[in-house]
Order: C-alpha cells, then structure tokens, then sequence
C-alpha cells in the first residue's frame, strides 16, 4: 500500500474489534448451545477456553497484524517466510467462506426485521414457518443476501475511518443499549427466573466428557471472539504502536463475553415463557426465525415492538462482524496486488455472493459450511497463530508487546499460555470438533 490508513483513536479500534467478535454467533448460537450442552457446563468450557486459549491467540493476532502492517494474507510469509504463506491463504479462505453464508443469514434476519416492522408477527406456527420458508427460499433469499453484501461492501468501501471506524462507533453503543433494554424486559416475563436456572445455572458434570460440548464450546469460543480468522489481524494491521494490545484485547473478548450473557438473559426468558424449551435445543434456525416471532406474537403490540428491537439489534450486532470479515479479502488483494479499495471491495462481494449460493438454496450445505468454515477452519487458524507467535518468532511478539509498554510479567504469562497452553488445548479440541462432525455426517 503507498499509503496505510489509521485508526482515529484506541477506542475506534477497540470498537471495531469487538463489532467483529460481536454477531449473530453471540445472539443466536449462544443460547443453542448452551442448551445441547447442558447450560453451566457449556458456559464453563466456554469461559476457559476464552480465557486460557483465544486471549493469548487473540493477543498474537494483534502482535501478527501490527507488527508487520500487512494484510492477512502477507502477514504470515513476512514474519516468518515463504513456508508460512499457506496460513495467509488459510485466513483469505476461511472469512471468505464464514461471509458467503453469513451473508444468507444476514437476509433471513433483515427480512424478518422488515415483516415484522410493516405486516406484523405471525399468529401461529404454521403462519411462522410458512412464512420462514418464504424466507429461506426463492428469490428473496438471493436479494436479502445480495442487500447484505452490499451493505457490507459500502462500508468498507469508505475505508477505516470513515467508513468501519464511523459505523461501529454508533454502532456498538446502540446494540449494548438494546441489549440492555431487552434484558430488563426479559427478567419480567413469568418464566424468567425458570430460564436462567434451566440454561444458566444448570450444572451436568457430563457435558464436560461430550465431544458434542467440548466442540461447542470451541466453535462458540473461537467464532463469537473471532480469532483465527484474519478480521483482528487485518484490523490491527492499521495501529500504531500506542497501543496496548494485552489491555485491549481483554476489552474486546470482554465486551463479547457479555453480549454473549447478555443474549442468553434475553433468550432463555422468553425460551420458557413461551414453551420452546424443546425447540431451541433441537432446531437453532428454527427458533429464531418459527418460534420467537410465534411466542412473541402473543403479547400483542408489545411483542412486535419487541421482536422489531431484537431483529435490529440482531442485524446491527451482524453488519459489524460481515464488514471485518469482508477486510480480509480487501486488504489482502490491496496489499497483494495493489488494487484500489473500490475495485477490491466489488470484486470481493461478487465472488463472495457465487460461493454464497449454494447455502442460499440449501439448509443442509450451510450447516455444513457453518462447521468446516465457522469451526475447523477457525478454529485450525487458532492453533498455527499460537504456534507461529509461540514457537516460531517468540521474539517477536516479546519485542512488539515491550514497545508499547506491556510489563514484563504480562509478556511472560502471554508467551507461557501461548507456547505451552494454547497449542495442545486447541489441538485437541480441533480433533474432538473433527471427530464428532465426522460421526455426525456418518
């Protein structure tokens, strides 16, 4: 680049991390989860891996990215040479592959938002899923995801500051109110407290041996914080070295941390007070899109309102995350080819919208789209960032954190979890999410 562009301040950067760690993983995969895996548990698997593995990870993807000022897809060789350039295409492919059906998501729930704000919540659950599979199917799905990607393209069109830097500084501030104002609203619903004993505060020592958990809680973990995919690192190709990376690393997984509470205190409410117990552990696509437009149809004027205010929140929280993850391939051809932003950003979203099809037209494929991009491949990324920083250039990642003044014992206690805890954690729950998928689709 003949010119790299800036963060306006710490804070616009912070921001815009957490808007990437922040979507619709945290309000819609949270709560499905939780539920398949026995609620306390999930949420202590959870809470470790973000705390022992994807905070160090996440540390080491900022060092990656500020280090050597480059796009995701040069980072890797530049550091630590040509053998490392596959992992530049392994971040490319896999943001890449998360946007193509993220993308179709993203339609689903600016669809719904548009129903429910002009027509209204469906009265039974036939009309719900007569409805979802207007949704899902035909032409509107293909224009809600072309909407979406282009939505997304414009932003990251108007580059960092004005364009990512300006959204996610109105942007953030506004899901956390929503958030907020639906949480209070959801604890005065009748089967509120019902809610968070079931899915919150229910412990099943089990779930701890479920390969079905331990890989939930590493999707979740490594999805909702965002690591391993090349959005951070991207993000802090454009820092200086002001920053504290350790400091703002634990802002960012920990505004994710709560949103992630946030949503399960807005959805396990309602979960119980409207019956979906069942539901929400069976189908996560189903919930969100059949049942709670259903149960919230009951409440009458109060539910639409309510469901308008969860599906904006939930488009917000999603156009945060689709604008990073669109930076990867962006600054990589930028940074590669020396294209111009504009150029990159278009040819980026058509190519992005053809992978994106086959997902629009199948359910099954973007699950499994969801699994092999939103989980493996995310969560492979994971593992050779904390061997690449780890092992590989130790040095480098020590120089970086001394620079913008890290003490020495935070620096000591990264490189520890970074070299001798993260590698075999994340190794083994790669296998353990390999394994289960495999016996899942067999």
């Amino acid at each position: 680049m003949a010119v790299r562009e800036r963060w306006h301040s710490g804070t616009g950067f912070v921001l815009a991390a957490a808007g990437s760690a922040v979507g619709l993983g945290n309000l819609w995969g949270f709560a499905y989860r939780a539920s398949q895996g026995g609620g306390a548990a999930f949420l202590f698997l959870y809470v470790v891996i973000v705390l022992l593995v994807c905070l160090p990870v996440l540390v080491a993807e900022m060092v990656l990215g500020r280090s050597t000022g480059n796009s995701p897809f040069l980072a890797p060789r530049n550091i630590a040479g040509d053998r490392w350039q596959p992992m530049g295409w392994l971040f490319v492919l896999a943001s890449c592959g998360i946007l193509a059906f993220y993308a179709v998501l993203m339609g689903w729930t600016g669809h719904t938002l548009l129903h429910s704000l002009l027509v209204g919540l469906p009265a039974d659950m036939n009309e719900a899923e007569a409805f979802f599979g207007a949704v899902s199917g035909g032409n509107s799905v293909l224009l809600g995801q072309m909407i979406s990607l282009v939505l997304t393209g414009f932003v990251v069109a108007a580059g960092i500051g004005g364009g990512i830097e300006k959204l996610t500084r109105w942007c953030m501030p506004l899901l956390f109110t929503l958030l907020i104002v639906l949480a209070c609203w959801a604890s005065t619903l009748t089967g509120a407290f019902e809610g968070y004993r079931t899915f919150l505060l229910r412990w099943d020592i089990h779930q701890l041996l479920n390969p079905t958990t331990v890989r939930n809680a590493f999707t979740q973990a490594f999805f909702s914080i965002g690591t391993g995919i090349g959005c951070i690192l991207a993000y802090s190709a454009y820092l200086d070295r002001r920053n504290r990376l350790p400091k703002e690393a634990v802002a960012v997984a920990g505004m994710d941390t709560a949103v992630g509470l946030l949503a399960g205190m807005v959805t396990f409410p309602v979960v119980m007070s409207f019956g979906l117990k069942d539901l929400v552990s069976s189908s996560t696509v189903g919930t969100l899109f059949i049942s709670l437009p259903t149960g919230l149809s009951s409440l009458g004027l109060s539910g639409r309102v309510v469901a308008v205010v969860f599906f904006a929140l939930a488009y917000i929280a999603a156009i945060t995350s689709s604008i990073s993850l669109l930076e990867v391939p962006v600054s990589s051809l930028i940074d590669r080819l020396g294209w111009r932003r504009g150029l990159a950003v278009w040819t980026s979203v058509g190519v992005i919208f053809v992978v994106g099809l086959p997902a629009a037209f199948d359910l099954e494929v973007l699950g499994m789209m969801d699994a092999i991009f939103g989980g493996l491949l995310l969560i492979f990324g994971g593992f050779l960032l904390s061997v690449l920083l780890g092992w590989v250039v130790p040095r480098k990642f020590d120089e970086d954190l001394a620079l913008c003044g890290t003490s020495i014992g935070i620096r000591s206690c990264l490189k520890f979890m970074l070299r001798w805890i993260s590698p075999p954690v994340i190794a083994f729950g790669l296998i353990v999410s390999f394994v289960d998928l495999i016996h899942k689709w067999t």
